[in-house]
């Protein structure tokens, strides 16, 4: 109970830290020198960064790394990728390579359309619910007006506002389901302020209008976009699939066999799209999106059939090969930390300043490119080899190897099969 304290957030940054050296770290040698290596030496930048959050104590590094060689739409990219997993960006650029000479990648945003609810119960009779809407939809659009004026300047603004009906599945419970096009802002702060003043349209009215009352549950937009989709393939003649070692045909056969199975196993989809995730939480954590809420609505779209299954999806047909994916991307480069944060200026720099639906395009190209990375590992050397040989690094930093003995050991392991326990027993021996 000695733990508990009342006023954290007001105490200073070096009062958070010391309160939380006494009371968790005591035993921690080096902790406060451990926290406060990481604080920006440019109190300007360290200020901004401490402001992004409540009771920041330090400042957490993940790399930024970039792929070059990624042809988009005849266009070449250097995608810049934020990730603490050694073997992403490696696999990303040689997917990029590797396309880059087939044709590289096509896309298309097929739509842009993103979703927000006001939730409700009302316990009188439906239709009398539904002249009501009919009645009001007009003010619900009006009211929002100072809301929305700036947006619809630039050609975006609320689509359409639905009632719906879903007392099937929870006594009393409807939806004001609204569409909403929020162009090169991701759009919540403005979808959210919409929702709730279409809520005190929408029971403000009622009072005097309907026998019953309406109860406001909620009101929020949804990270679940279906209709904010990007496609993105990439195909060519099976014969220009050959590379060293690898007979086209045999890759092309084994690799549509291993989409196949992830279509239809929930087990391998989820690791499956885990990989395509791999590349797109990346692009979207350097570019100052919110990776948590893509992951959430990619999953779910993932899942609409019924059953969660494959996102990305490959064909043979008169001798070419194609592999593609179409996939709910919810985007911003406009507001957030996208005007805020030095790194992702410069990322979207990096980009020549996509708006969304390039950065859409991009985003899916790195998920795609990642999946085919995984899926041509795994269908010919296996997994293991390519990624063991990244994790090596890693390995070697545990164990403190000094520069003579990383260059011995990486060596040793250019013709050697790369495992933990034998990382191990190299260092062991390289120092006996």
């Amino acid at each position: 109970m000695s733990r508990l304290v009342s006023g954290f957030s007001k105490l200073s940054k070096t009062e958070k830290v010391n309160w939380l050296i006494k009371n968790h770290l005591s035993d921690y040698d080096g902790a406060e020198n451990t926290l406060k290596q990481y604080w920006n030496s440019d109190q300007k930048l360290q200020q901004l960064h401490d402001e992004f959050i409540e009771n920041t104590i330090t400042n957490y590094y993940l790399p930024l790394g970039v792929a070059p060689n990624f042809v988009i739409n005849d266009k070449v990219y250097t995608i810049p990728m934020t990730t603490e997993e050694s073997s992403v960006v490696a696999a990303a650029s040689k997917a990029a390579k590797f396309w880059q000479t087939r044709g590289g990648f096509k896309t298309t945003v097929i739509s842009t359309n993103k979703i927000g609810q006001v939730h409700f119960t009302y316990t009188g009779d439906f239709k009398a619910l539904e002249t009501y809407f009919n009645a009001i939809k007009p003010q619900l659009i009006e009211d929002a007006k100072p809301i929305t004026k700036n947006m619809e300047k630039r050609g975006g603004g609320i689509l359409d506002i639905e009632l719906r009906n879903k007392t099937n599945a929870l006594d009393n419970y409807y939806q004001l389901h609204a569409t909403f096009e929020t162009l090169d802002a991701m759009g919540a702060n403005f979808i959210n302020s919409c929702l709730e003043q279409f809520a005190k349209t929408f029971t403000a009215n009622a009072e005097s209008t309907l026998p019953k009352p309406i109860n406001v549950i909620m009101s929020i937009l949804s990270n679940y976009v279906p209709e904010c989709l990007v496609r993105a393939e990439v195909s060519c003649k099976v014969e220009d699939l050959a590379e060293k070692d690898i007979d086209p045909n045999t890759f092309a056969e084994k690799f549509v066999q291993a989409v196949k199975i992830a279509e239809i196993e929930p087990y391998r989809a989820v690791t499956h799209n885990k990989g395509i995730m791999n590349g797109i939480d990346a692009v979207v954590l350097a570019t100052g999106n919110d990776f948590r809420a893509i992951e959430a609505g990619v999953h779910a779209y993932a899942a609409r059939n019924g059953q969660y299954s494959s996102l990305t999806h490959a064909k043979i047909e008169n001798g070419v090969f194609t592999f593609w994916m179409e996939i709910p991307l919810a985007l911003g480069t406009v507001g957030g930390l996208t005007n805020l944060h030095p790194l992702v200026k410069l990322a979207l720099q990096v980009l020549d300043q996509p708006n969304a639906k390039t950065l859409m395009q991009i985003v899916a190209v790195a998920g795609l490119a990642q999946n085919f990375a995984a899926l041509r590992s795994l269908t010919t050397t296996g997994i293991q080899e390519g990624h063991m040989k990244m994790h090596l690094m890693n390995i070697l930093n545990q164990f403190e190897a000094t520069p003579d003995e990383k260059l011995k050991i990486v060596d040793h392991f250019k013709t050697n099969i790369v495992t933990h326990s034998a990382v191990v027993e190299a260092i062991e021996k390289l120092r006996a």
